[in-house]
């Protein structure tokens, strides 16, 4: 048996449900989490993801952590069994669950995540039904184009749900962009703008996209996928047939 407590990070950074805006963006920049608690006296009120800051209008840029924070979509206790956990996370969709002392007592004592989890299971040696990449990939990828704004592509991953998108030039991959990049750049207040506002503030994603890209293969075992997603530290992998053409931008 596999409990939470054991695999989880205790006592994580958080905000306070009066924290400012600015305040929770630069600890997002700053350490690069995807998710922070928010608490009020250590009481677990809600969470702040990337996806919320890139949220926030210009227009609405001077409220707290409050007016920004959702709701768990899972939320985790110390004994809770690992696998359960996992399943409760993979189907809800999200990549986190905040731990809290017990299911009538909200103080928060710790985080756990996807990597988390994953890291677990490759330590003991956990073995996957496909062997390669080819069985689980999937081939309908949202994709955005080197020239698209920041704006758009906030949109897209504000409709998609997914946090990075392969960037696309000439029909080939040439790197990634992620709402951390976004968020990173200080273009995080474009999503709700008007047209206007957008055309003043145009930036496009060859700008800020990280190159090369990370990428794998068909063939590409399960154990070493997953082996790169920690090692990256990312959510995303492209699988691309002929890696040898993935190669930085000049």
């Amino acid at each position: 048996m596999n409990p939470v407590g054991q695999i989880m990070t205790p006592d994580p950074v958080t905000v306070s449900v009066d924290t400012h805006a600015t305040k929770v963006r630069s600890v997002f920049r700053e350490e690069g989490f995807r998710t922070i608690p928010v608490v009020s006296q250590n009481r677990l009120e809600g969470v702040i993801t990337r996806g919320d800051m890139l949220n926030i209008s210009s227009t609405k840029s001077n409220i707290d952590a409050r007016g920004i924070m959702e709701r768990p979509l899972v939320i985790a206790t110390p004994d809770m069994e690992l696998t359960s956990l996992a399943r409760k996370i993979i189907e809800a969709g999200t990549i986190y669950a905040p731990v809290v002392e017990s299911q009538d007592d909200m103080n928060l004592v710790g985080i756990i995540t996807v990597a988390d989890i994953l890291r677990k299971l490759i330590y003991n040696g956990a073995t996957p039904r496909d062997q390669t990449l080819e069985g689980v990939l999937n081939s309908d990828v949202v994709t955005c184009n080197h020239d698209d704004l920041i704006s758009h592509v906030w949109k897209r991953m504000d409709e998609t749900g997914f946090s990075g998108l392969p960037v696309i030039k000439k029909n080939k991959i040439i790197g990634i962009i992620t709402r951390m990049d976004i968020i990173r750049s200080g273009h995080v207040r474009m999503g709700r703008e008007s047209q206007s506002h957008e055309t003043r503030g145009a930036v496009m994603v060859e700008k800020i996209m990280k190159t090369p890209p990370v990428v794998a293969t068909s063939s590409t075992t399960i154990h070493e996928a997953a082996e790169i997603l920690l090692e990256y530290d990312i959510g995303r992998l492209p699988i691309v047939k002929n890696p040898i053409y993935v190669k930085r931008e000049p």
